[in-house]
């Protein structure tokens, strides 16, 4: 006979408020007017209908200066240029691979933005064209920074930083893009004993924290040891960490993270996910943020 789980109910601690966090954010619904006032700029998510401004999309909206928009809640990633981001490659095509990014179209990565091993400055030859599936092929894992975005709307990639390319031994994390904060670094080695590259699409990867780095490679290597079992503990532990927050739509970053991995300490792994326990280590963490912008 298979256990069964059983909660009782608790009372929820309260939150203690911010004075920091300012005003509440302006929620609003397709079709709800922003505003009526004719001095504004349409932006994206809204259009103009009787000299009023109504949201297209169901998000919060934004104001810099003049300019009105929207940020949906929910919505593919739509690219902007210096944005990091982790994908998988789906198609190797004549001088460039087309990887997901989870974006509405695929997004291009040119054979002539990376680096070849070795880290080589020259011009790409037919031999290099030959040998691209040596360097990446469909099913690999990348990170790369966003450089251009097409007139259709697609991105494109470079890994031409040592700091980018091809993923290995890890754990990938898919969330919505709108939970992922925008900020100086999205490469964290976390005090934990793993490192976190948290996508601007949405895409997280978790994997232990090179003792070294390889520059000598040019992106393209693979460390295939085995991982202790201590360090894919650690990342198990991070990923139920993210998955949690993610249910209680927290934005991510590397100090929300870190919180809500350190109120996930005396719980075991597997019972991070079950709702008492998610919801406590998250009201922890919250509350720890709510204290460090007092």
């Amino acid at each position: 006979m298979a256990a069964v789980t059983m909660r009782l109910p608790v009372i929820r601690a309260p939150l203690e408020p911010s004075a920091s966090r300012g005003a509440e954010k302006h929620l609003v619904a397709p079709g709800d007017t922003i505003t009526t006032d004719t001095g504004y700029m349409r932006g994206h998510g809204t259009y103009v209908e009787d000299d009023k401004l109504i949201a297209s999309v169901a998000g919060v909206v934004e104001r810099v200066n003049k300019l009105v928009c929207v940020r949906a809640l929910k919505a593919r990633y739509n690219g902007e240029v210096g944005d990091i981001v982790v994908g998988r490659i789906t198609e190797v095509q004549q001088k460039r691979w087309k990887v997901e990014t989870n974006s509405r179209l695929d997004s291009v990565l040119l054979l002539s933005s990376i680096n070849l091993p070795g880290g080589e400055l020259r011009r790409r030859s037919a031999e290099d064209e030959l040998a691209m599936r040596d360097y990446l092929q469909e099913g690999d894992l990348i990170s790369a920074e966003v450089q251009s975005i097409f007139s259709d709307g697609a991105v494109s990639l470079h890994t031409r930083s040592l700091k980018y390319g091809k993923l290995a031994q890890g754990v990938l994390v898919q969330v919505s893009p709108s939970l992922v904060k925008r900020q100086k670094t999205h490469f964290h080695d976390l005090p934990c004993g793993a490192s976190v590259i948290l996508g601007n699409n949405g895409f997280i990867w978790i994997y232990p924290t090179p003792e070294q780095k390889d520059e000598e490679a040019g992106g393209f290597t693979t460390n295939l040891e085995p991982v202790p079992l201590s360090d894919r503990e650690v990342i198990s532990r991070l990923r139920n960490c993210i998955v949690a927050l993610v249910n209680y739509k927290m934005m991510l970053f590397d100090t929300s993270i870190l919180y809500c991995y350190e109120a996930s300490l005396p719980h075991q792994i597997k019972d991070i996910l079950k709702p008492a326990v998610m919801e406590e280590i998250v009201l922890e963490a919250r509350q720890r943020l709510l204290d460090l912008e007092g």
